[in-house]
Parts: structure tokens; C-alpha cells; sequence
């Protein structure tokens, strides 16, 4: 989806109020000239509400408020800039919002969360942001918002612009169809901005893996599939595991496949690395050769987003201490008979929408409450049913590596007694290790570094 298509000229403006609701007042009134059947109270008592319920600011200055209404059209876009800067009361009243993007979308939609993870993570870019609130005008804050959003921001980057970047291109589609790949899967943090791949032929697909996504469904050209992975380790292909993970959970990939994998290191502009991999060996512990990696209630997207945001946990921790957590995402109504409650559930009376791990403002909820002892329970469809639970599944069949703990045995044992899968984040090694009916495999490194 483009979603740049949301958005014209009309709905972008310099604000006068330093107060959010002057804010939203104003962008209404911006896009009620072109919309006048929406009701302008209602509107404004929907974005107020959910500003009290969950805040809608992302950091670096921007906020980005969102109802859902009756209207014929599926999303609106509105965007104010504030030079003095608009203060939140409460704990953000430290941190001016420069910049207010306004979603209005149809309450028939179902993408919904989708285009708000979008907006998210570009409005998360410090260098596009900073483009935004230093723009010499508004026709100017204009045309960069609008091919932001159109996914264009980034000038493509030749990847054949020097001699080695040509011969291992080369070479690679040689290894690749001299060794019977199915794909190759190129390592596109390699590159500072994008890049156009080759044309490889011989039916070979071409997979993009990368941290930074504009839109999940624009699939830059030239490319069968893109898969955002988040690294931040600096060694090469650091992502691979988990890609592959990824693309066979989505059947891009399968079992039987052979992978060409083409990397260096992060920011370099330069591939320096071919590497084929088997994914049945690669992945022999796990379930090799079946069709129910992914329980089938779970949808992709939210074991996808689970990882990155275990991954940042893994990571950054909470205010600068190491942090353990548990997700299980997957048969909930199983899991939650095989568990209790330890603290009060956070997450209850919170509308499903609200909830929803796809939702770009529950990053911060959710690392929050991983400090909490206990499981987050998460149904396939992404909804955060419970934090803060033990699990009480029995399992005497299986044994963990040494210096693995409770929270590993715990979701060994879930693991096997549901449908679902259960990842742990380890707050003494900073590894991520994923659980299916049994067995473990590790996404990350150990002691992963910045």
C-alpha cells in the first residue's frame, strides 16, 4: 500500500496552539473542509479518548493520533508542524511534539494496524524526522512527507557501482544456480538507503532482508519477497537464522530449499560474503520436513513482530538493566488453562485494537511489563491476553542444555503441551531462543551487542 496517495496538500500545515487538543482542533478543521459529513466533535472526543487511554507519542518530537470512523474513504491523512513545539501533560511534558500526524481511517478497513506500524517506522527515522520539522516551508514539509510515504526517500544505490561488488554478484548467481538454489537473500543493511538487485534469472526469486521496511506490502523492484529482520549485532548475515525463520513461516521459503545468501558488513556498501545454506539442516532440530513450524491459529506477522520486539529487549533491556521475559503466542484458551495469574492483568478491559502486539504504540507497554515475573499469553492474532502469568505445564520428556533456568523449562513444557510456540529472552546472555513442540532453536548470538 502507498500510502502516499492519503495525502494532499491542503492537510498540511504550521499550527498556532501549543496544546494537543488546540492541535487536533486545527488539522480537523484542515480536513473537514474537504470532508464536511464527518462530525468534528466526535472525531476530536475519539482522538482525546484514546490520547488519555495510551499515549500516541513515538519519541523524537512526533505524535501520531488515529480514530476510526464511519466515512467511504479508507484512510485520511493530516500532518501539522509546530516550530514552538506542543506540550503533553504528565510524563511527556518534557518532550515538545514538533510534529503531529493525524490518521483517520474507516472503520471497515482491515489493515488498520498494518498502516499504522507503517507510519510508525518511518516516523521513528531521526534523519527523515529531522527533515520534516527543519523544512524551509510548508510546500517543502509537503513534498518530504509525501515521498516518505510513497517508500522514495532513499535514493537507490547502484549495487554493481564498483569492481567488487560486481564479481561477487556475479559469482553468486553462478554458485546459486551451479548448486540448485531455489533464492538468493540478499543482506540489504549492507548498503546505507536501498539499492536495485541484479537480474539474476533462471527463475531464481530474489529475497530482501532488511531492518528498515517504508510499507510491509511494497516490495521494492526487482525483488519476489522482503523480510524485516532487526540486527544489531555487526557481524555479517547476523540475521540469517531468523530470515530464514521468517520466510518459511510465510512459505516463501520451504524446508527442502537451498538458499543463496549474499551480505557484508552493515553500512559498508560493499558484499564481501556468499554463503549457501540447507534450510533442513540448518534447521534439523526443528520440526524438519513438517508444515507446522506455525501453529495454525498464528498469523505470520505476529510471530514477526514478536521477535523484533524480544530482539530489542535482548538488547536495550529497561533503563539499563538486562532483562527476562517470556512470550507464548498461540492456542491462548489451551495455554491460559495451564497457567495462573501473578500480578493483576494489565492488559484487561483494553480493547482488542489497543492490545494488539501489531500495534506500533504497544512497544513501550509491553517493555514496560517485562520486568514483570511471569509469561506474556498472546493469541495468534497478535492480541495480548495476559503479562505476568506462570505456567504450569508438566513435561518430563525433554531436558535443557546446561545453564538454561526456569523461564527456558517453562517454555520447553508449554511448548509441548499446546499448539503454540514460546520465545524467551534471557536476561544473563541477551540470547533470544524460540520453542516449538519441544524443541529450541537460539535467533540470536549471545551477549548480542549494539
Amino acid at each position: 500500500m502507498r500510502l502516499d496517495k492519503y495525502l494532499i496538500r491542503g492537510r498540511v500545515a504550521d499550527l498556532t496552539h501549543t496544546d494537543m487538543e488546540g492541535a487536533l482542533e486545527e488539522l480537523l478543521e484542515l480536513t473537514l473542509e474537504r470532508l464536511p459529513r464527518l462530525d468534528k466533535s466526535a472525531l476530536l472526543k475519539g482522538l482525546l479518548r484514546r490520547e488519555n487511554t495510551i499515549t500516541t507519542y513515538l519519541g523524537l518530537g512526533v505524535a501520531l493520533p488515529h480514530v476510526r470512523t464511519k466515512m467511504s474513504k479508507r484512510y485520511v491523512l493530516s500532518v501539522g508542524r509546530s516550530v514552538s513545539g506542543i506540550r503533553y501533560e504528565g510524563e511527556m511534558e518534557n518532550e515538545p511534539v514538533q510534529l503531529v500526524i493525524m490518521l483517520i481511517a474507516s472503520e471497515r478497513t482491515r489493515d488498520y494496524l498494518k498502516v499504522l506500524a507503517s507510519l510508525a517506522r518511518l516516523l521513528k527515522e531521526p534523519d527523515f524526522v529531522a527533515s520534516l520539522v527543519h523544512a524551509p516551508d510548508v510546500d517543502t514539509l509537503y513534498q518530504r512527507i509525501h515521498s516518505g510515504l510513497g517508500g522514495i526517500t532513499a535514493k537507490p544505490v547502484p549495487t554493481t557501482a564498483n569492481r567488487i561488488n560486481r564479481i561477487v554478484l556475479r559469482e553468486a548467481g553462478k554458485i546459486a544456480r551451479g548448486t540448485g538454489c531455489k533464492a538468493i537473500m540478499i543482506f540489504g543493511d549492507t548498503f546505507v538507503g536501498s539499492f536495485e538487485p541484479p537480474k539474476w534469472g533462471s527463475g531464481l526469486k530474489t529475497l530482501l532482508v532488511t531492518r528498515n521496511l517504508s510499507d510491509d506490502e511494497d516490495q521494492p523492484g526487482g525483488y519476489s519477497d522482503t523480510i524485516q529482520v532487526r540486527s544489531f549485532s555487526n557481524q555479517r548475515l547476523a540475521q540469517l537464522r531468523s530470515a530464514v525463520l521468517v520466510g518459511l513461516t510465510r512459505g516463501t521459503i520451504e524446508f527442502a530449499d537451498r538458499v543463496c545468501c549474499v551480505g557484508g558488513i552493515a553500512g559498508s556498501n560493499q558484499f564481501d560474503t556468499v554463503v549457501v545454506v540447507d534450510v533442513d539442516k540448518e534447521f534439523q532440530t526443528l520440526l524438519s520436513g513438517r508444515t507446522d513450524l506455525l501453529p495454525k491459529d498464528v498469523k505470520p506477522e505476529v510471530l514477526e513482530r514478536i521477535i523484533g520486539v524480544a530482539t530489542e529487549l535482548a538488547v536495550e533491556g529497561r533503563e539499563g538493566r538486562p532483562v527476562g521475559c517470556l512470550f507464548v503466542v498461540g492456542d491462548s484458551e489451551t495455554v491460559e488453562r495451564l497457567s495462573k495469574p501473578l500480578v493483576m492483568n494489565p492488559f484487561y478491559g483494553y480493547r482488542d485494537e489497543d492490545r494488539n502486539i501489531l500495534n506500533p504504540f504497544m512497544d513501550e507497554t509491553i517493555k514496560e511489563f517485562s520486568s514483570v515475573d511471569g509469561a506474556f499469553i498472546i493469541r495468534g492474532n497478535g492480541v495480548v491476553e495476559t503479562a505476568g502469568s506462570l505456567l504450569q505445564a508438566p513435561d518430563h520428556a525433554h531436558s535443557l542444555p546446561g545453564g538454561l533456568g526456569s523461564r527456558h523449562a517453562a517454555a520447553l513444557a508449554i511448548s509441548v503441551a499446546a499448539d503454540c510456540i514460546a520465545m524467551v529472552v534471557s536476561s544473563s546472555t541477551g540470547q533470544v531462543t524460540l520453542f516449538r513442540q519441544g524443541v529450541m532453536i537460539p535467533l540470536t548470538e549471545k551477549k548480542v551487542t549494539v
